[in-house]
């Protein structure tokens, strides 16, 4: 074996005991930027090195992996000066130690059939890390497990999450803290069964310091309790309860009055498609496929959103008619929204009234609706604006191409009170 020296310089210093840390769950949870998905990356390639360890690497959807955990494994690699000692699979990502043949292998936990058929080039799955975990539903965890059976008995199994703690009420929250009695000040727990690490930007030493002041403006007291604090979210005024999670995938073909829409991005904030039916006589909308990803170029987006949903109208964010024209160009039959005075609102209020059922691959969406949420006073009361509340406009790009997708029908129901004998 090649000699490697990793000096541990290279980590932050509250995540070095894990290098070798063998509880049988381990949880890496807290505020953002706090480091701990580059660790959990760190700690993937430190393994392979060594030896006698395999990892599969998973999100709940598999398309979201290659720009985020891969992406991240890969930084690691390059960072350390490591590509001679590794090989990856341009088709489906997976990482090799050329010296010892174990392996990285990633894959969707929506694709469960190719789940039960991966096997590592040798060995079995030592560790198993959830990114993201709380896109996860209760019953994923039992399906992981069962794919850690066998091999020796020697090399102790992990299963890792990593995630920010969204909310208070979810299963992970009640599974795994709740008997722990776990309080907001706690860093820390372990035993050979459970060990849970929280962290938060004071533990990175690599940010910057306009990573910190960002963090540590944070206004609003829900992200800055759950992003910055790292603690588990308790929200107050959220904007959207009319919505339910079910599997649509049989569905599609039913939905035929579709809907579509586009909130571009590229850099930090994603570009963000949404692909939906509408029942108008039960006013319901069944949203069944998105698209959430940064860094896609205009010919790339272009692409991806005929495969979706090839030439029917996407309204589009009328904000960058640049990008719109140049998606038509490419064949996108693309429109700019209209907008108009309290637009936001309005289209807030109707989809208010809709009932949303929502496909269990979407995580994306499912992860806007339930943190979107009116904007706070210091006292916790709701902020007007000409009367009308104002929405905390962040981690709302699906909802906003949602809005887009109705605007038609929202101002349609607008123009009809406006025009009211009876409104003032």
């Amino acid at each position: 074996m090649t000699k490697i020296d990793i000096h541990e310089e290279v980590f932050n210093s509250i995540y070095l005991p894990y290098l070798q840390n063998y509880s049988r769950i381990q949880i890496l949870f807290g505020g953002s930027a706090s480091g701990k998905s580059v660790f959990e990356a760190q700690r993937c390639i430190w393994d392979l090195l060594q030896g006698g360890r395999n990892y599969l690497v998973c999100r709940q959807v598999a398309r979201t992996i290659r720009g985020s955990v891969a992406t991240e494994i890969g930084k690691v690699i390059t960072a350390w000066g490591l590509a001679h000692l590794f090989t990856i699979n341009k088709t489906d990502g997976t990482i090799t130690c050329i010296e010892n043949g174990y392996q990285v292998v990633f894959v969707g936990l929506d694709d469960v059939e190719k789940l039960k058929s991966i096997v590592p080039l040798k060995g079995s799955w030592s560790d198993i890390w959830v990114e993201e975990a709380t896109e996860l539903e209760k019953d994923s965890i039992k399906q992981l497990l069962k794919r850690q059976r066998g091999g020796s008995n020697k090399t102790p199994k992990r299963l890792t999450l990593s995630f920010n703690p969204i909310l208070r009420q979810h299963w992970i929250f009640q599974e795994y803290f709740a008997g722990l009695g776990w309080a907001d000040e706690q860093k820390e727990y372990t035993s050979p069964e459970l060990s849970i690490l929280k962290t938060t930007y004071k533990d990175n030493k690599f940010l910057t310091h306009d990573d910190i002041r960002d963090l540590e403006s944070e206004k609003d007291r829900y992200y800055y309790n759950v992003y910055t604090l790292g603690n588990w979210g308790v929200l107050g005024n959220v904007i959207f309860t009319n919505w339910i999670i079910q599997d649509l995938s049989g569905m599609q073909e039913q939905f035929t009055n579709r809907r579509n829409g586009l909130d571009f991005g590229f850099s930090t904030d994603p570009a963000a498609v949404i692909v939906s039916h509408y029942d108008k006589t039960r006013k319901t909308i069944y949203v069944f496929d998105e698209l959430y990803e940064t860094g896609l170029t205009n010919d790339v987006l272009a692409e991806r959103v005929k495969v979706m949903f090839g030439k029917e109208r996407v309204v589009c964010d009328s904000a960058e008619p640049k990008s719109i024209a140049e998606i038509r160009r490419l064949g996108v039959d693309a429109f700019g929204a209209r907008k108009g005075k309290d637009s936001v609102v309005h289209g807030i209020q109707w989809l208010q009234q809709q009932s949303v059922i929502i496909d269990k691959k979407c995580v994306n969406f499912q992860g806007e609706v339930q943190t979107y949420k009116w904007k706070e006073d210091a006292g916790g009361a709701v902020v007007r604006s000409g009367g009308l509340p104002v929405p905390v406009d962040r981690n709302n790009h699906l909802i906003d191409a949602l809005r887009y997708a109705y605007e038609e029908e929202a101002n349609q129901v607008v123009m009809e009170v406006t025009e009211s004998p009876f409104y003032n």
